[in-house]
């Protein structure tokens, strides 16, 4: 049942009506562009907004690799070096649109590959990532006051910072802040949210189940509360503020691990500049080396060399803790798995600094591109420091 359930849900609502629509073919006048294709939708397989029962039906996926070469000291003053290659995302995902009000948009990740951290590469159903299906209610009920209201319910991707909320395919950099990816922490968790928007305000607010499992999960454990504001304003200018609570205190039980944390964030971006930036407060769950509170800051600017094709980007990240071990650096590659006798501290301590320098090379669009980068980290642990500099090149492309 857990390898055919994927593929029930994934095919939902496949289009098997008498004089379905799909979309046009190119047309015969003109060379074939892979790009053009590629970046038109070339999953959807059926469109058409006059069929009461099924409006639209569409296939995509992903496909990201990367490899990586660190060059470090551990907290003993020990040098290691150790090079990566990891299949990082290879998802399967379907959105459909029914019944007029309502949208369904399920995912499932294909491979797992754990060798940076010393498992193994398995191909095949692995995980959902998100299933949630969307009611329109301003749609269905003509709500003229706003401009959305939608409720959403089901395995959500869980958004917190501007970083996050962007999807990995359109990332700029190769992996997200440490100090990003701790609040995120990954999450899928079973949850209901209501988007609304008026104007240049929108907003979500919701609640989760603090389990992180297979599918849709129930709601046996605690709950997290979330919300979040954003304020477009200008053409240029996004302003958000996020918050999530959590009631849930066994942090090896919870998707979070953290109480609750907040982050103000403004995204800007006019002619070939860009800047994405974050202030992140929270405080841990427990006592101990590892609770107490946490905080951080993101900075990253970016400029297109070449318009459309050549993006060189800067990251600077800093991650604080009032405790040892308040924090931790990302997985990827400072906390790998190294040599015999390396010791990193797993990646904790209580004051971390990463700056990254990248280039992006876009060959269509985000739809395929290839990005590489520099990223020099310094951890403060209670055993010792560690100091890494890490080589990164990776490939990305969807549909």
């Amino acid at each position: 049942m857990k390898h055919t359930l994927p593929l029930v849900l994934l095919g939902l609502s496949l289009p098997a009506f008498a004089g379905q629509e799909v979309a046009p073919a190119a047309t015969q006048d003109k060379p074939f562009d892979f790009c053009e294709w590629l970046e038109n939708k070339p999953g959807l397989l059926y469109k058409n907004k006059e069929n009461p029962i099924l409006q639209s039906f569409q296939i995509g996926g992903r496909f990201q690799w990367q490899a990586a070469y660190v060059d470090g000291e551990d907290v003993n003053g020990r040098d290691f070096n150790d090079t990566y290659d990891e299949y990082r995302r290879f998802r399967i995902e379907t959105k459909t649109e029914f019944l007029r009000f309502f949208s369904a948009k399920v995912g499932v990740n294909m491979v797992n590959d754990q060798r940076f951290s010393g498992g193994e590469l398995d191909w095949g159903y692995d995980t959902f990532d998100e299933a949630v299906f969307t009611f329109d209610i301003k749609k269905a009920f003509d709500v003229d006051a706003l401009d959305t209201l939608k409720v959403n319910y089901g395995r959500h991707k869980f958004n917190l910072t501007d970083e996050v909320r962007t999807s990995s395919k359109e990332i700029i950099t190769i992996e997200r802040s440490g100090i990003g990816n701790k609040v995120y922490n990954s999450g899928r968790p079973t949850g209901v949210t209501v988007d609304l928007a008026k104007d240049a305000w929108s907003g979500t607010v919701g609640i989760f189940s603090t389990q992180d499992e297979e599918f849709i999960d129930g709601w046996n454990d605690g709950v997290a509360w979330y919300g979040t504001i954003g304020y477009k304003a200008s053409d240029s200018l996004q302003l958000t503020l996020d918050g999530v609570y959590n009631n849930d205190q066994d942090a090896d039980v919870n998707f979070l691990g953290y109480e609750w944390a907040t982050s103000f964030n403004a995204t800007w971006e006019q002619d070939r500049w860009g800047f994405t930036g974050s202030v992140i407060l929270g405080e841990n769950n427990g006592t101990g080396a590892r609770g107490g509170n946490f905080y951080g800051v993101v900075a990253m600017p970016w400029y297109w060399i070449v318009q459309e094709k050549l993006q060189a980007v800067v990251q600077y990240q800093y991650a604080g803790a009032s405790e040892d071990e308040g924090i931790r650096v990302n997985s990827r590659y400072v906390r790998a798995e190294h040599s015999t006798g390396v010791n990193v501290n797993s990646g904790r301590g209580d004051e971390n600094h990463s700056l990254y320098a990248g280039l992006n090379y876009y060959i269509c669009d985000h739809n395929a591109k290839i990005m590489a980068g520099i990223e020099y980290n310094t951890l403060d642990t209670p055993a010792g420091d560690v100091d890494a500099l890490s080589y990164l090149i990776a490939f990305r492309t969807f549909f």
